[in-house]
């Protein structure tokens, strides 16, 4: 799916070609869109038509003159629809309805356990989504389409999970069917990390033709995007690296299945074990290590550094074949600073060739907590705006 959209439009450029003109959110004439498309003004203004009955564009106020009448423009009325982002992770759940333009119109946060199945999960789900819209006084008629991210692999052309480790019960569920219970919009699902990728992207203006996300957390994943695209792989698997063998993981069991991966002893939860082992015995989860690192623990500090050591090692690998330019941080251990950073970079630096690591970037995201659900938005956004999407819903008011 590309993440970089184009400032012009093919010859014979269809209502959809047109939208994704004005979905950067600012106001364009048709002159400008004539202009940028290669159509005469009659066209544009055939196709702005369209997207006038749908209710998606509309007039704004006049630009400013040069020299007789001031040109009308035009721009996406970004609320006129509305997109249902939902970030699920190992034990949390984050919702947002948000506008075409990615603006957060209402929040909402739970704690979550994947263990009860899905079931439980998605009418916890659609709980939080009728208070959401009940807050912003909307409907769920409003809502164009649904974005959602989990924390393990997708099919995702069919949006079902696909063995998740993390998620006893979930194995290809169908997500779709169960929103179409509650909701009459469509459901693209995806690996959280890849949503995590596309909100970091758009964070960073959309500039970005090659970097990589990774999120520490309870698992460990990493989104990849590759000249300007987000890239999946042929199963939806790409940027797995939770279950890369790592040296220090030999002999060490992980839920997979297998042993030594770096899932297995570079993810919060097993950090926290480590450190129980070492005889700190308070420490329990991700957040009691976070907590330990901020007060100055040594044991903690070279927990942590030693577990950055781990992704160092496997990300290494993968800048071989990649060559990012930047590469992002994030997840619940990336609270951690400089410390997993430090063990991160110093075995990049030490193991990938000098002219990959010249010009990389190694650094905490830059999208915190909200990359997940930022990304969930625009996957609905891509999809509810494509142009099948639009081709159905021009034919509708015809």
């Amino acid at each position: 799916m590309a993440i970089e959209r184009s400032t012009s439009a093919p010859r014979g450029a269809s209502a959809h070609d047109i939208l994704q003109l004005l979905r950067d959110g600012t106001p364009k004439s048709r002159t400008e869109l004539a202009t940028l498309t290669g159509l005469a003004r009659s066209t544009v203004t055939d196709r702005l038509e369209t997207l006038m009955a749908i209710g998606l564009v509309g007039p704004v106020a006049d630009g400013t003159s040069t020299g007789g009448r001031p040109p009308s423009r035009v721009a996406l009325h970004a609320q006129s629809k509305l997109l249902l982002a939902v970030d699920l992770g190992a034990a949390h759940l984050r919702l947002a309805l948000t506008d075409l333009l990615h603006q957060t119109l209402a929040a909402t946060e739970a704690t979550v356990d994947l263990s009860q199945g899905p079931e439980p999960v998605l009418q916890d789900i659609h709980r939080l989504t009728q208070s959401l819209l009940q807050q912003i006084g909307r409907d769920t008629a409003d809502i164009l389409c649904v974005g959602m991210g989990m924390p393990g692999p997708v099919h995702f052309d069919t949006g079902r999970p696909s063995r998740p480790p993390l998620m006893p019960g979930w194995d290809n569920f169908d997500i779709r069917a169960s929103f179409a219970q509650q909701l009459d919009a469509p459901v693209m699902v995806d690996n959280d990390v890849n949503l995590m990728a596309l909100g970091e992207h758009h964070g960073h203006g959309g500039n970005l033709g090659h970097f990589l996300y990774v999120k520490v957390a309870t698992g460990i994943g990493a989104g990849i995007i590759s000249g300007g695209q987000l890239q999946r792989g042929a199963q939806g698997t790409a940027g797995d690296i939770g279950h890369v063998r790592v040296s220090r993981g030999s002999g060490v069991q992980c839920h997979c299945g297998n042993e030594g991966c770096l899932e297995a002893v570079a993810s919060g939860p097993r950090i926290a074990d480590a450190l129980r082992a070492a005889g700190l015995p308070d420490v329990h989860s991700a957040r009691d290590v976070i907590d330990l690192v901020n007060a100055g623990n040594l044991e903690a500090i070279k927990a942590v550094r030693r577990a950055g050591g781990d992704i160092g090692e496997v990300l290494a690998a993968g800048i071989s074949f990649l060559n990012p330019s930047l590469i992002t941080i994030g997840g619940q251990m990336a609270a951690a600073g400089e410390h997993m950073l430090a063990g991160i970079r110093e075995v990049i630096y030490n193991r990938a060739m000098p002219l990959a690591t010249a010009q990389l970037q190694i650094r905490p995201a830059t999208t915190a907590h909200q990359a997940g659900l930022l990304g969930a938005s625009i996957l609905a956004a891509d999809h509810g705006l494509g142009s099948e999407s639009i081709a159905a819903l021009a034919q509708s008011v015809r």
